[in-house]
């Protein structure tokens, strides 16, 4: 695996990484979650972290703690590798683990959620992830999990999603029973994206579920596309 193509610096790391800092101090309960039986799954993918940082220029990574772009010194605490995956890159990790015919949310840092709560998705299998999306029908659940299923060790998955949004909070959850509200693309001034990767594990064969997010301003989105 490249690891450009997985851990993504982008222009906002330090200001992101701040925010993940604040959100892991003062709200962890509603940004990490983790069942006892998820750890193996979440200590290999510390470990992996730290193998993919300890190749890039950008980052220092020594036994007992890691110096990144930004400057900042992240202890390793190993005891707690969702928390410290938290502090360590942007993108959000959420873990998937096959029990039964399913893969089901074991374990996640999820800092930046895009309209939904992780509370809401832990331990649930995929098609209760998805509720409330009227399109994820049980033909659709079924071909998600058969792509899942396909997922090879060393070969990622990627996609990208688009939403515009009225405010440019990189928290942002949304409750099942809350109604979701549509944004007209030629009033909201923010566009959201978010470039999710998946990535299987070699050993405990969990699917990690990154998320990059990313916020830009009207302005700078029709600079940059001006088809748009």
């Amino acid at each position: 695996m490249n690891p450009a193509d997985w851990i993504i610096v982008d222009d906002a790391f330090a200001a992101q990484m701040a925010e993940r800092a604040s959100l892991l101090s003062h709200k962890r309960d509603a940004v990490v979650a983790m069942e006892a039986a998820a750890r193996p799954a979440a200590e290999e993918l510390l470990a992996q972290v730290l193998q993919v940082l300890g190749t890039r220029a950008d980052y220092t990574v020594a036994a007992d703690h890691v110096l990144r772009p930004d400057g900042v010194t992240v202890p390793l605490v190993f005891a707690d590798p969702m928390g410290t995956l938290g502090h360590l890159v942007q993108q959000d990790l959420c873990l998937l683990e096959k029990r039964g015919q399913e893969h089901v949310l074991t374990a996640a840092v999820l800092c930046f959620p895009a309209s939904w709560t992780l509370s809401e998705k832990f331990r649930r299998p995929l098609i209760g992830i998805h509720i409330p999306v009227d399109s994820y029908d049980d033909l659709m659940a079924r071909r998600v999990q058969r792509l899942f299923d396909g997922i090879k060790v060393g070969r990622p998955l990627w996609r990208f999603n688009a939403l515009w949004y009225e405010d440019p909070a990189l928290h942002h959850p949304r409750r099942e029973a809350d109604p979701r509200r549509d944004h007209d693309p030629k009033e909201a001034r923010y566009f959201r994206t978010e470039r999710q990767s998946l990535v299987r594990l070699p050993v405990t064969g969990a699917v990690v579920f990154g998320i990059h997010t990313s916020v830009l301003d009207r302005e700078t989105v029709y600079r940059l596309w001006p088809a748009a």
